[in-house]
């Protein structure tokens, strides 16, 4: 008979009184509502520490088969930074001239995005997302990870409520391709896949938002209860 897996009691859990976890929802959906991505960040410095605290949070979230096939580069030295904006900027400038395409570029111009991304520099921390083909919980760089897209969002999907958690904002940044961030970041291998950079500090003063990203589809639109 095959050995049976180790289990343990599911100590941490906290069931609350049904008002109390009515009002926890609505007190999370309140903040995640004041979550919006910027693009004026000041170089207002934040701790490394808060960083660190965040991207543990992010490690949390599920994965496929638990082999968690993520890796976090944390960036704030200046000329690292300085470099990915001049290799983004070159991507961006292709991008807006023409290689988006029309219909890309009308669905972003409510967005006033562009090619500029001064940010990359000014912001005090990006956060380079990886994911991982092969692993697995030891890491041994051989063992299949599964579901890797989907526990990659989810975890980047964690940091992001964490950064906001803590008080900073964040943007999401997505230039393609992405594979400058693999050399810049010492990830050039045939494992490694750069998946996202996410931009976090405090706002700017003066930060704005677009009316456009503040209009979110109704409950109505985006569930059915069954």
């Amino acid at each position: 008979m095959a050995e049976q897996e180790q289990h343990f009691p599911l100590s941490d859990f906290i069931e609350y009184p049904a008002d109390v976890m009515l009002a926890r929802a609505e007190e999370n959906l309140a903040e995640a509502r004041r979550r919006h991505s910027i693009r004026s960040f000041s170089d207002k410095p934040v701790a490394r520490a808060v960083i660190e605290r965040c991207i543990e949070a992010a490690g949390s979230a599920p994965s496929g088969a638990n082999h968690q096939p993520w890796h976090f580069v944390a960036i704030s030295d200046p000329q690292i930074k300085a470099e990915i904006r001049q290799q983004a900027e070159a991507i961006e400038r292709r991008f807006y001239e023409g290689s988006a395409g029309e219909t890309w570029l009308k669905a972003l111009k409510p967005l006033g995005t562009g090619a500029n991304k001064a940010y990359l520099e000014r912001a005090p921390w990006l956060i380079a997302v990886f994911s991982q083909k092969r692993g697995g919980l030891a890491n041994d760089g051989d063992t299949h990870n599964y579901y890797v897209h989907e526990s990659v969002g989810l975890a980047t999907g964690f940091l992001l409520q964490a950064l906001h958690h803590a008080g900073l904002g964040t943007l999401t940044h997505t230039p393609k391709p992405m594979s400058f961030l693999s050399k810049i970041c010492g990830r050039d291998n045939d494992n490694d896949r750069p998946y996202m950079l996410i931009v976090t500090g405090y706002p700017d003063e003066g930060a704005t938002i677009p009316e456009h990203s503040t209009k979110k589809k109704p409950l109505s639109e985006i569930s059915t209860f069954l």
